[in-house]
């Protein structure tokens, strides 16, 4: 929420500046909104106090500057110690916080809750005539007389706020985790409020939705001069970094994270995703945050939304000094074992086996032994030693050692819930199971309709397909006016139903394989240089499609893609392009020789179907007089939203994404006997497509 129009009040604040490389003094207001006693409780939410809880953990015991305790204000229900998020209490946090800051320091904010849009109060400041608001605990309805919703904190206020924080010279970054839309979404019931839309419609606060779309219907067509529109202003003011969950017309769900975890607590998918990327490269910059965000809301399937990144991404987060990605931790020794700093957040899990290192930068090779976590929480495990590739861990380690994370195997497989019993469609597809199984074989694994799963299976009785079976991401949500496939029961039989079904779900997984692998690899094995641009006609200069925050692409947009190969050896290039409708279009093969530069027009962006779609560049190193890597063999047709009857180790990770074989799960990029030389990289480019004029 607040992307649209906090961007507004960006536009007016001085320029964004250099920061120094550790601000003076770290500063955090977090403020999150669980209940909302004048609303009906089917409006509560239950994870913006996790959320702050989690935020404020992080970075008052793990982000890469300092973050005193003292110094990190929360402002949440539920939150043991922590004042209530009124109105008034929001308001005295900033101004004593204004008060405090000095030049040179940094600011995080973070606001977890519902949002809400409102005729704007000043219809002038505003390009579509709508305030985006968001919301403390004790809002009141919408008031006539006021023209606003009582106690609401309007978007206009709040860039005042972080304007005031800036003026004293301090550097902000506000993270906002919540969404105005209020369009009704359809979605699949889920066990004990599994998944919620943090998505308030206006009726709910007495604000009349004709009002809100009588405004909004005034100014289509006049927001794209505000995205466009310079950053204005003088030099001496603090820096501004935004992150929101979702652009302005899309909702952001909450749901119980870490997936899998039998103790996992309702949190924000959009603020749980952020902090395990901050967990695993802390000295990233924004812009880099942001991408490997989108990645992983792709690669998990988490959610229909795009987040939104906006300001100076070229910087560190927190103002901090750049590096790597942590994949190793220094351990102590505890009474059950290794103990390291580092847990579900960081992507492990118990089970998982980490090498024991004598120092940090020993090689993998020169493990003094194994152990396995027995024991994983959010920040924390335990490891205890295991006999591993003819290795015994010493009794006797000397000080210091680090567990490291050793590269992981990729699982290909998916995961489908099963719609709840009870339903005629749901009966024909309980008849249809067994052939199902049969032909998707062991790729595909079907649960009870309770247990989380990357794909969940749904009747919609209030839908236009009573009948179907919808395919619903893993937050149970429908993706309105977007890209939802069904299979229609009634006229199928088992078989029918099975093949239909079968087809369906495969080219999902292919697809989804596809970008896990493409996250997996990354950009960086290769010295290859690669952009991809656009233009609106032939007339028209080619501009540089940025990776973050995603670019927006209309009808006959053409893409082009640049590509300059600076290693000593050649490469293939592959261009594969992921559709919202699930289809795999193969662009481009060909060979760069060193120094060689690509430079080739791909595609127009068709009206067929838009949405949320996927470029990926496959970057593999070739053998002299080999033949050019062609993998057309990818390609595949789109999903039909609406079925009714009528070589190398790389290169066994794309047969396997492809579903080569059916009788392996998961496969590891490097396998045994695999030459050490260069690496392949993929670059994975989000984009959202929307109709033309």
């Amino acid at each position: 929420m607040l992307r649209k129009l906090l961007s507004s009040a960006i536009l007016v604040l001085p320029a964004m500046v250099a920061l120094p490389a550790l601000a003076r003094e770290n500063y955090a207001l977090l403020i999150g909104v669980n209940d909302y006693p004048s609303l009906e409780q089917r409006w509560w939410l239950k994870g913006p106090g996790n959320d702050v809880a989690l935020v404020a953990q992080y970075l008052t015991t793990e982000a890469p500057v300092p973050f005193l305790p003292e110094n990190v204000t929360v402002l949440s229900d539920g939150v043991e110690g922590s004042k209530d998020p009124t109105l008034a209490a929001i308001r005295t946090a900033f101004s004593d916080l204004t008060a405090e800051v000095q030049p040179g320091d940094f600011v995080y904010l973070h606001f977890s809750g519902h949002g809400s849009q409102s005729p704007a109060l000043d219809p002038s400041t505003e390009l579509d005539g709508l305030d985006e608001i968001f919301l403390p605990r004790d809002i009141g309805p919408w008031s006539d007389k006021a023209g606003t919703v009582e106690n609401s904190l309007v978007d206009d206020e709040i860039g005042q706020m972080i304007d005031d924080l800036r003026g004293k010279g301090a550097n902000v970054w506000a993270v906002f985790d919540s969404c105005h839309s209020g369009t009704a979404t359809r979605s699949v019931e889920l066990a004990d409020d599994e998944v919620l839309m943090r998505q308030l419609p206006p009726e709910a606060l007495g604000i009349d939705p004709e009002m809100i779309e009588e405004v909004a219907s005034r100014s289509i067509g006049e927001q794209e001069a505000q995205a466009d529109a310079p950053f204005d202003g003088g030099t001496e003011d603090g820096s501004f970094v935004a992150f929101f969950a979702a652009q302005t017309n899309e909702v952001t769900p909450e749901k119980k994270l870490p997936r899998g975890e039998p103790d996992r607590k309702p949190q924000g998918v959009f603020t749980y995703t952020l902090m395990e990327v901050l967990a695993e490269y802390p000295g990233a910059t924004y812009g880099q945050i942001g991408q490997e965000v989108l990645r992983r809301y792709s690669v998990k399937n988490l959610a229909r939304s795009t987040p939104l990144f906006e300001g100076d991404l070229d910087q560190v987060v927190f103002s901090g000094e750049g590096g790597d990605r942590v994949r190793q931790w220094q351990a102590e020794s505890g009474d059950a074992g290794l103990v390291i700093p580092a847990g579900t957040l960081h992507g492990l899990s118990e089970g998982a086996v980490l090498a024991v290192m004598a120092t940090a930068a020993d090689e993998d090779s020169a493990a003094l032994g194994y152990v396995e976590l027995v024991s994983v929480d959010t920040f924390s495990s335990t490891g205890q030693p295991i006999d591993k590739d003819g290795k015994t861990l010493p009794a006797e380690l000397p000080k210091g050692v680090t567990l490291r994370k050793l590269d992981e195997s990729l699982d290909f497989t998916l995961t489908v819930a099963l719609p709840p019993e009870g339903s005629a469609p749901a009966e024909a597809l309980v008849a249809a199971l067994d052939e199902l199984t049969e032909l998707t074989g062991p790729r595909l694994n079907f649960v009870k309709s309770d247990q989380d799963a990357d794909l969940h299976l749904a009747v919609l009785p209030d839908s236009d397909r009573p009948d179907a079976i919808w395919i619903l991401p893993s937050t149970g949500l429908a993706d309105e006016g977007g890209f939802t496939p069904s299979v229609s029961t009634e006229d199928k039989d088992a078989t029918e139903l099975a093949e239909a079904l079968s087809d369906t779900l495969t080219k999902i997984a292919r697809a989804q394989n596809l970008l896990k692998l493409g996250a997996a690899v990354g950009s960086e094995g290769l010295d290859v240089e690669v952009a991809m641009q656009t233009r609106a006609g032939p007339d028209e200069d080619l501009r540089e499609l940025p990776l973050v925050p995603v670019p927006t692409l209309v009808t006959d947009d053409e893409v082009h893609v640049l590509a300059r190969n600076n290693t000593d050896g050649p490469v293939d290039v592959n261009v594969l392009y992921v559709g919202a409708d699930w289809s795999i279009s193969h662009w481009f093969s060909g060979r760069l020789q060193p120094g060689d530069t690509l430079e080739q027009g791909l595609f127009k962006i068709s009206d067929d179907v838009l949405g949320q779609e996927r470029m990926l560049v496959i970057m593999t190193p070739a053998k002299k007089q080999s033949p050019v890597e062609d993998l057309s063999y990818l390609a595949q047709d789109a999903v039909d939203p609406t079925r009714n009857i009528g070589g190398s180790g790389f290169g066994d990770a794309l047969t396997e994404a492809g579903f080569g074989e059916t009788t392996r799960g998961a496969i590891g990029l490097t396998p045994e006997g695999d030459d050490n030389g260069p690496g392949p990289a993929i670059l994975q480019l989000e984009v959202r497509t929307v109709a033309g004029d």
